[in-house]
């Protein structure tokens, strides 16, 4: 009988956490930019500069003024990742020579060192950038990998 009771209670509580988990996912962390693109609306990318982690130096949003951005947030030890990675990479190489549209990772509260893995196992060309997570709540990233696109007329003024 008390094997029973604590079976009941046992997945009483983990239902409880399924139900916060769904609740919390749906309602973001406190962005509303997924209730925005959901209603139709027109979300301003913020504008940023990060460090790169392909290379050394930064990259900033506002220095692709003019271009089509196609930004991809992803983490290497994702397993979703992986296999969007070489799509992502065969997208960048269809269109970088088209010179209106770049491809830009974010690599999300990443190590460098697996993150250089992860890009030298898929061979990816494209700038990549790093982020401890407040580009994350900019865009409403829900979860890992997921890739937004930003034309010029799209972006807000602010800077992050």
């Amino acid at each position: 009988m008390i094997r029973r009771v604590a079976q009941i209670a046992a997945v009483t509580v983990v239902g409880a956490l399924l139900a916060l988990l769904v609740w919390q996912v749906a309602h973001g962390n406190g962005s509303k930019v997924a209730a925005e693109v959901d209603n139709g609306n027109i979300v301003y990318a913020p504008l940023w500069t990060r460090n790169r982690v392909d290379t050394t130096g930064t990259l900033s949003l506002s220095s692709l003024r003019g271009k089509v951005v196609v930004l991809n947030f992803w983490q290497s030890y994702c397993p979703p990742c992986t296999q969007e990675a070489p799509v992502i990479e065969a997208g960048w190489e269809r269109w970088k020579s088209n010179g209106k549209v770049v491809f830009v990772g974010v690599d999300v509260q990443d190590l460098h060192g697996p993150a250089m893995k992860f890009i030298e196992r898929f061979h990816i060309s494209y700038p990549i950038v790093a982020d401890a997570g407040s580009l994350v709540g900019h865009y409403g990233v829900t979860g890992y990998p997921e890739t937004f696109f930003r034309s010029e007329e799209h972006t807000s003024e602010l800077q992050s």
